[in-house]
């Protein structure tokens, strides 16, 4: 019998096989013809699942911003108040720094061989961006989309000082900070808001 081939996942298998390559080599710096010959498969088969660099690195994105907020809101679930929720944010970033690490490199480098115009126009990075809004939004409870796009970009901060190699950055002490930030911030709102914010909406 022919043996029957699991496409998707074959798929998802070479993306993340991928995640390394590019860790390891920069996206700007592999041809097709390198990422196959890394892979160990033809380039016929890599364009068959990837009709083209910019396409494989998309769909990466989208893979990985499906992987990042369905398995944060998994390890996060179950906080009740603000300062729980930050407490969970930190050890997650400490257990998993070595991953965002490589990914905001992966990033970084993508980023330098692209149209900024293109890269916001994009309709791939702009869902996978809404996805990790969301993800905000269902971790804290609370539909703000402004406190959502500044715990993004403080987390993407954080992980961007690692990159640079800043010893100083303590993930647990950065979110606890934010914490009392974003306290600060909803007190603001509603001057009838306790000194520990409980969530809204629990995971």
């Amino acid at each position: 019998m022919p043996k029957i081939v699991d496409h998707d996942q074959y798929r998802q298998e070479l993306l993340g096989k991928c995640f390394d390559l590019f860790a390891e080599k920069g996206y700007g710096s592999v041809t097709m013809r390198q990422i196959s010959q890394s892979l160990n498969v033809s380039t016929g088969t890599l364009y068959h699942y990837f009709p083209s660099k910019q396409a494989l690195f998309e769909q990466l994105v989208e893979e990985i911003s499906k992987q990042d907020v369905s398995s944060a809101l998994a390890e996060m679930q179950g906080s009740q108040t603000l300062r729980e929720a930050m407490a969970a944010l930190g050890k997650y970033l400490i257990k998993n720094e070595d991953y965002f690490i490589k990914w905001t490199y992966i990033w970084v480098d993508f980023c330098q061989h692209q149209d900024p115009e293109k890269i916001r126009s994009n309709s791939v990075f702009k869902l996978a961006n809404q996805r990790y809004q969301q993800a905000v939004y269902e971790f804290l409870g609370i539909q703000d989309a402004v406190l959502a796009s500044f715990v993004l970009s403080f987390v993407n901060g954080l992980i961007l000082e690692k990159l640079w190699g800043n010893e100083t950055i303590d993930f647990s002490e950065q979110c606890a900070l934010l914490g009392k930030m974003l306290t600060l911030y909803l007190q603001e709102k509603d001057n009838n808001q306790p000194e520990d914010i409980f969530l809204t909406k629990k995971l």
